[in-house]
């Protein structure tokens, strides 16, 4: 880590650790959602009491309902049947997901953009974890697409004190440095925090294990896969990575061409499924 990420680290994690700074919380709503899914009692009519109390949110997952990745045998009409035709596990998390969105937005306008755009990628890496796991694994489609959706969480409570400390704002070069090397760990406090589920709480910092050897293909593997593809072709340190030395794409049977015949015929889906998160 070079020095000026490594005192920044510092700073971060003392005003973390004497609440100088705090770690982002998730959403009332994303809460409500998560207390009654994780109920065993719990019916799906209490579920949609909780999500139909955010009618932005309500209309989303309608949405998502009639989506051409679920293939609707008839128009999905109000809640209750949305929430019949996805399920109460699927619904949960779809509704996590998008109610995250809310929280990548600041004052600063600096910030705010920085924030959008972390969003808008973590979107689109979601969108073909979801694809690819459905495709791919025997994990869930859901949690696959929360996994891309918080793999840069950690950024979060980085761009918070960059907010409060302008010479870190200003300096693009250093505040890309720190990003890089301190948001991994942060993201895993984050989800451990939050109390996520334990195969998604190390995404943040797995998904850069480009080297992994686990026997089977794991939510970690679908964000990297994802990522690099996503990055493909751009300016990021991750563009000119040897692709054929990342071990996700052989677990999970992917060519690290990403420009091939399957790719394609995938990305009606990924389309479809980008759509669903971005609203």
């Amino acid at each position: 880590m070079n020095p000026l990420a490594q005192k920044i680290a510092q700073d971060i994690n003392t005003a973390i650790d004497t609440d100088k700074l705090v770690l982002p919380t998730l959403p009332e709503i994303a809460l409500r959602v998560r207390e009654v899914a994780d109920d065993p009692d719990a019916s799906i009519k209490q579920l949609g009491t909780a999500i139909s109390s955010d009618a932005s949110l309500t209309a989303r997952i309608i949405k998502v309902a009639n989506s051409p990745l679920f293939r609707a045998p008839r128009e999905i009409e109000d809640l209750n049947m949305a929430l019949s035709r996805l399920g109460m596990q699927y619904t949960s998390n779809l509704a996590i997901g998008l109610a995250m969105e809310q929280m990548f937005q600041a004052t600063s306008d600096l910030v705010d953009k920085r924030l959008r755009e972390v969003w808008a990628r973590s979107s689109e890496v979601a969108g073909m974890c979801h694809v690819l796991c459905k495709h791919r694994t025997k994990l869930r489609p859901d949690q696959a697409a929360l996994a891309g959706l918080v793999h840069q969480i950690g950024v979060l409570p980085i761009l918070a004190y960059a907010e409060e400390n302008n010479a870190l704002l200003r300096d693009s070069l250093s505040l890309d440095s720190v990003i890089d090397e301190v948001s991994p760990q942060l993201g895993i406090k984050i989800l451990t925090a939050w109390e996520f589920p334990t195969e998604l709480r190390n995404v943040p910092i797995d998904c850069l294990k480009f080297d992994r050897k686990i026997a089977h293909p794991d939510y970690a593997d679908l964000v990297t896969v994802a990522m690099l593809q996503n990055y493909a072709g751009s300016n990021s340190r991750f563009a000119s990575l040897d692709l054929n030395s990342v071990t996700a794409f052989a677990r999970l049977e992917i060519e690290p061409n990403i420009e091939s015949t399957e790719a394609e015929d995938l990305s009606d889906e990924m389309e479809a499924a980008l759509a669903l998160l971005q609203g």
